[in-house]
Formats: C-alpha cells, structure tokens, sequence
C-alpha cells in the first residue's frame, strides 16, 4: 500500500468524529455531506439524475421492529450514510419492520436532502400493490420516492400500471423491476426489451456474474439504470477473502480495505449505476462508503479483481 494512502482506521474515525462534532454543535439533518471527500456518482439515464455509487439496502440489518434500542442504533448507521455522501437507500414490505425503521431514522436525523428514496411494491394482487405503496409512503414520511420498484418480477403487468400513474402524478419519479440470486434473467430480459422503465435491480458481485452476458449490456443499450443487491452475498463473501491479504496491487483500484475492493470491481462496471450492500454497524458503513473515492478499476484490472477473489 502507498506511504501517501489513508489508513484504514484514520479514514473511519474522521467521519465518525465528523458526525459526533455536528451532534455536539445541535445542528439539524446532515450538512456535513460538503465535507465528504470527492465521491463517484453516477447518472439514471433516463434522466439525467446523478446518485452516489454506493447506496444501502435494509433486508435483514434494519428488520427490528419496535426496538428502540436497535432503531436508535440504525439511526446512526443512517447518520454515518449521509455524512459520507450516501444518497440511495432501497427497502421493501417484503423486509418486515425495515420500512418503518428508516422512517423512524430519517425522522430522528431532520433534513436529508441527499436522500434517495427506493421501494418497492411486492404482492400478487393489483389492488393491494395500491394499498402497499401508500402503506410505504406512510412508513418512510416522504411524499415522493425518487424510484418504486416491482419486487422480484411478481405481478409486474399490474402493478408497472400502479407505478407508471404514480409517475404521471408526480408522486414517483423513476419506476424500475428487480430480481435476486441469479433467477429470472430470462423475465427480466424480455420485460427491458419491451417496456419503458427507469431501472433494474439484480444481483452482480465479483463470483456471480452472470448479468455481464446479456443484462448488463442491455441495460446501456436501453438506457436503463442498474442496481447491484447481495454485493457480499449476505456476508458470505467477506467471509471469504476477509483471512487473505489484501493483495499489494489493490492499491493501484484504490482499494484500501476488502470491502473497497468488493464494492469497486461492481460500481466501475460502465453499466452500473449503484450498488447496496447492508449494514447494522457504523464502522461498516463507513467502510462501505469508502468505495466512492479515489481511482476505480479499469477493464483489465476489474478482470484481475474477479480472478483473485476466484482463486481465493
């Protein structure tokens, strides 16, 4: 690693200390997304809008009911996402109480003006998806999602209508479909090809890569939006390069730790717009975070990133 490159724990306790000194000032929301280093963004091309590369998802770490023990500790993952510049965070009714503990948190942090708001509509029935989305619009407290989503491919005829008049109404702004663990490329295929939507969401990381045959291409040929999910496939692939070294040539991506390193080989990739790792501890987040700054992997060494972590 470079003499000039920023120690791990440097880089984490700058921004924990950043957001422990706007809590001791009394200051309202999260100005201190100005004082985030440089950080890549990337546009929704439909639009134009640029959102940071890394954004958080909420399956599981933020399913914890009424606990407010555990809401509060949420809240400040939250607060340690914005100060590092995040803008995304993507949840779903499918994840439990997940919706209304972001609420809560975006509650309890005031103004989050870099808040990208993703959900989504998961139900069989039309009617219910109706039901759903503004059960979501309740239990987050906004008053426009910036991107609603229908979950894993079900009842998509239906409930794209749902969305496409949210957007016609001015109370969504970007519709998109999802799928998980490598299933339903084919669907998904198809529904890109033939239907006007803003964004996709699949699983892509440095093992499953199966979107870079047809998805990811697609996607650029159709000027559509790509979400990354399940970028350490639930931990598991941490777990797996977290006893190897960090090799010496990371640095030359930019990576400074085995998450940077992870979540830079998904977010350099041309067709990709965000990725969503989840978290419930700060250190972690801000780790994650980390991933948005300094030089990115270019084609070879994206190769050479996905070899090594095979070869582990």
């Amino acid at each position: 690693m470079p003499s000039d490159a920023l120690d791990r724990r440097q880089f984490i306790g700058q921004f924990i200390s950043l957001g422990a000194a706007a809590a001791a000032l009394g200051l309202s929301g999260l100005p201190a997304r100005a004082a985030a280093p440089d950080i890549l963004t990337k546009p929704i091309k439909k639009t134009g809008v640029r959102v940071p590369a890394i954004g958080m998802g909420t399956w599981i770490t933020f399913n914890v009911g009424e606990d407010k023990k555990l809401r509060d500790q949420r809240t400040e993952v939250l607060r340690t996402f914005f100060e590092m510049g995040g803008g995304m965070i993507d949840s779903s009714p499918m994840y439990g109480s997940s919706e209304a503990v972001v609420g809560y948190g975006l509650r309890k942090l005031g103004q989050t003006p870099g808040l990208f708001s993703a959900t989504k509509v998961w139900t069989p029935v039309a009617m219910h998806g109706r039901a759903q989305v503004e059960d979501s619009f309740r239990l987050w407290g906004v008053d426009t999602f910036d991107l609603y989503q229908v979950h894993n491919l079900l009842n998509w005829e239906d409930h794209l209508e749902t969305l496409r008049a949210g957007k016609a109404a001015g109370r969504i702004r970007h519709i998109g479909i999802t799928t998980s663990h490598g299933m339903r490329h084919a669907e998904m295929e198809k529904i890109m090809s033939s239907e006007d939507i803003d964004f996709v969401q699949l699983t892509y990381n440095a093992v499953d890569r199966e979107a870079e045959s047809r998805l990811l291409p697609l996607a650029q040929e159709r000027g559509i939006a790509v979400i990354c999910n399940r970028p350490y496939r639930r931990g598991s692939l941490i777990d797996k390069v977290q006893n190897h070294p960090l090799p010496a040539w990371a640095a030359d991506a930019g990576a400074r730790n085995w998450p940077e390193f992870l979540l830079k080989f998904i977010v350099s990739h041309p067709a990709v717009t965000c990725a969503i790792p989840a978290t419930t501890r700060v250190e972690h987040m801000a780790e994650n975070m980390g991933a948005m700054t300094g030089p990115m992997p270019d084609t070879q060494m994206r190769q050479r990133m996905a070899d090594h972590v095979a070869n582990l």
